[in-house]
């Protein structure tokens, strides 16, 4: 049953003693709107403390709703933490542990990147027999949208084998194929005028869906899933937008230097990218054009709204696009810079600049989604999630440990390892030789202080804890590589650390020089006709 006879309420307490009351009335629709954006850091928003890049809509969203500082996804990399989004459950338990194309045992021979361990193997594609949250919204009556980025498997295993009834740009690939102006390159996608924005179109596609809906079926709710492909690389954007920032990076002051080796490649300091700033605004833009229809169509009074990311930011690899400090690392790592996200959470009635600083992970959203909805619980399908609305309240009492599992290297210089939060600890522990780090998140929110020989008793308790959850989900471990060459490996290093270090400086300084140029029509953007 979908609503049940009586109003729902709920009151919800947020900093200081204040409460949200949610009252939806029991025959309203209870709609839902996930927008995720792609490699989007934990700061890379102005409403989480950034400078420089502008997003004065997805602020606004913010200013609307409740902000969480200590979201999570489920993987520092993307194809793992969207399965988590859609089953509820860890990557171990899914088994998809990588992003899906990415190579793994023997293959990773091929990468010649000679390291240590040949990374664990993964699944690639999503489960048939995983009952995903658009499969159980569209059986309980939701019609289900999806349009931009899946990177959940091959054809056999696009949205439209999950639960979406219509799929607008959801295929095998992670990336924007043909980049972020028409033509797309995109088999789900039909190209629009030379030029046209990609998070533009994706937008407009989203609007246009509840535009109809809303004539077609105004008695049905909904769920539109916007998985925008921004910010992923190859970063682009218009010369209009790249010259407003880069005179903005210029009147802010321009560092000599923007990168340091952090352990394997470099990993930029500064949020100084004009490029990557204009990607930003253009997603930015999209979804104000998202939001505002949302509030002409009178849909604010009754819909869910969800903003996050399905990783950290790049800081090092990929286009080398973006700082998260405070946080260390970002995309690929084991650090927060890697698995820590933004996350907005907009619903009827809610308390308008909440902050919550409750740790919530990527596999919470199937529940919160179903709690929201007022539908039954799977538990046995969304394990590893529980409803964010008690975490808000303060109803749920349970101290939970979060965990993460990745297998394998980074694109862009993590390390295989697994973690354990438990409070404001965090261990992680590395496969290359089994050392753990211990940090306390509280007093070093940029772990740079291993705690090991100060808190030995709490290494060992957060150390058995990770391995009793690796044998539960029946985690899958990387394997030393019987061909390993130790001095291949340095080789290998010695080049990133002097040669790309030196490559990297030269683009950042490059990217910002007055007479930059990417080629003749900014990636395509120029050829758009009006």
């Amino acid at each position: 049953m979908l609503y049940s006879n009586k109003t729902m309420k709920r009151w919800i307490s947020g900093l200081g003693g204040l409460f949200i009351h949610v009252s939806i009335l029991a025959d309203t629709p209870h709609n839902i709107l996930f927008i995720l954006a792609d490699d989007l850091g934990w700061n890379d928003l102005g409403c989480m403390g950034s400078n420089f890049y502008e997003t004065p809509n997805i602020d606004n969203l913010a200013a609307n709703g409740i902000k969480f500082t200590n979201a999570y996804s489920t993987c520092q990399v993307s194809s793992p933490s969207r399965a988590s989004i859609m089953t509820g459950k860890y990557t171990p338990r899914h088994g998809i542990t990588d992003w899906i194309g990415e190579k793994s045992g023997e293959e990773w021979r091929k990468m010649k990147r000679y390291s240590k361990l040949l990374p664990a193997d993964y699944l690639r594609n999503l489960p048939s027999n995983e009952y995903t949250v658009a499969e159980c919204l569209r059986d309980n009556g939701y019609v289900t949208f999806f349009a931009g980025k899946w990177h959940l498997g091959e054809e056999g295993s696009w949205p439209e084998n999950h639960g979406f009834m219509i799929n607008k740009g959801g295929w095998s690939a992670g990336g924007p194929r043909g980049g972020y102006f028409s033509p797309y390159d995109n088999p789900m996608l039909e190209d629009g005028p030379d030029g046209e924005n990609l998070s533009k179109r994706l937008a407009m596609e989203t609007v246009s869906f509840m535009r109809d809906h809303m004539n077609l079926n105004p008695d049905k709710p909904f769920l539109a899933f916007l998985s925008f492909y921004a910010v992923h690389g190859p970063i682009q954007t218009t010369q209009e937008n790249w010259s407003y920032f880069r005179n903005k990076a210029d009147s802010l002051g321009i560092g000599e230097q923007g990168f340091k080796i952090d352990r394997t490649l470099p990993v930029r300091q500064c949020q100084d990218n004009p490029v990557y700033a204009g990607l930003i605004k253009q997603m930015d833009d999209a979804v104000g054009v998202v939001w505002n229809e949302v509030k002409r169509l009178g849909l604010d009074k009754n819909t869910l709204i969800i903003f996050t990311s399905d990783n950290g930011g790049v800081t090092s690899g990929d286009s080398y696009s973006t700082s998260l400090l405070p946080l260390r690392g970002g995309k690929g790592h084991q650090w927060e810079g890697g698995i820590r996200v933004p996350l907005l959470m907009y619903y009827p009635d809610g308390k308008a600049g909440t902050v919550c600083d409750k740790p919530v992970i990527g596999t919470d959203f199937y529940p919160t989604i179903l709690d929201f909805a007022g539908l039954s619980m799977y538990p046995e399908q969304h394990k590893d999630g529980i409803s964010i609305f008690p975490v808000l309240d303060g109803t749920s009492n349970a101290k939970r440990s979060l965990f993460w599992h990745y297998p394998h290297y980074g694109n862009q210089g993590g390390e295989p390892s697994s973690i354990i939060r438990k409070d404001d600890w965090k261990l992680i522990y590395y496969y290359e030789d089994g050392r753990c780090e211990l940090y306390n998140l509280a007093m070093d929110i940029s772990e740079s202080e291993v705690l090991n020989s100060r808190f030995p008793d709490k290494v060992e308790e957060l150390e058995k804890q990770l391995m009793e959850w690796l044998n539960e989900v029946e985690a899958k471990k990387p394997i030393i590589d019987s061909c390993y060459d130790f001095e291949k490996e340095i080789a290998v290093k010695d080049f990133w650390h002097t040669t790309m270090l030196r490559t990297q400086e030269k683009n950042r300084k490059d990217m910002l020089s007055k007479s930059w140029k990417p080629n003749e029509n900014w990636w395509g953007s120029s050829a758009s006709v009006d």
